[in-house]
């Protein structure tokens, strides 16, 4: 090699990054994302969109949860945050159930929905969605009362408190 490509070449492997302020700035990312993630989830305010009740109902448009979707909300009186789910299922009916059931509760990994089926995501169980609210036990969504009054959905701030033992901390 000439002199001028020995040059060359040393500026080259100069250039050359070392892989230390990558390293470090991902892991101040992942510091930081767990930072949030538990403090999110390490609070009593709930995972899901805050609903509150006013002279002891909590009020929800039908037009907003009427798509077929679940849609998942938490209420909060006093220090416990309760998981809720409402959805319109395929026969038209629209129901309501706690985000937990009478045997995973303690895990509280409540559920998801996969296309006309609630699955919980703690034992993998599959539930058919137009069956919720008329079964209940076991690992069934616990059902939680509701009543559609004109375009709102209407649930008793009383039955949501029924609820609270399954979501209170251990």
């Amino acid at each position: 090699m000439s002199e001028r490509q020995d040059k060359k070449a040393q500026f080259e492997q100069d250039k050359k990054r070392s892989p230390l302020p990558r390293i470090l700035l991902a892991l101040v990312a992942v510091a930081a994302a767990a930072l949030g993630g538990w403090m999110t989830l390490g609070t009593a305010e709930g995972k899901y969109p805050a609903v509150s009740a006013e002279h002891g109902v909590v009020s929800l448009p039908v037009t907003q949860i009427a798509d077929g979707r679940a849609h998942f909300f938490s209420y909060k009186k006093g220090e416990t945050a309760i998981d809720f789910f409402v959805l319109k299922s395929r026969d038209g009916v629209i129901r309501a159930a706690f985000d937990a059931c009478d045997v995973c509760y303690k895990a509280k990994q409540g559920y998801r929905q996969e296309g006309d089926f609630m699955v919980c995501n703690n034992c993998d169980q599959t539930f058919a969605a137009d069956r919720i609210n008329e079964i209940k036990g076991g690992c069934n969504p616990a059902p939680l009362q509701r009543r559609v009054e004109g375009a709102n959905l209407l649930i008793a701030e009383a039955d949501l408190q029924q609820g609270a033992w399954n979501f209170r901390a251990e």
